[in-house]
């Protein structure tokens, strides 16, 4: 599931984000959803959250 839309992410999901600085590789980061950031419904970009470890970026998968 792709990470643009709000509602289908809750505190607690295990997602993969990509970072600011990753955006052009690509690379991705795994972890535990512990705040949600955006506010809108959605973003073409994906959701941006902040992980758990404290790592912010958007979301691109939900496990």
């Amino acid at each position: 599931m792709t990470g643009t839309i709000r509602k289908n992410i809750k505190k607690g999901s295990k997602v993969a984000i990509v970072q600011k600085q990753h955006q052009r590789s690509g690379e991705l980061t795994n972890g535990i959803v512990k705040d949600l950031l955006t506010n809108s419904p959605q973003h073409p970009h994906g959701i941006k959250v902040r992980l758990e470890s404290g790592m912010v970026g958007r979301v691109k998968e939900i496990f």
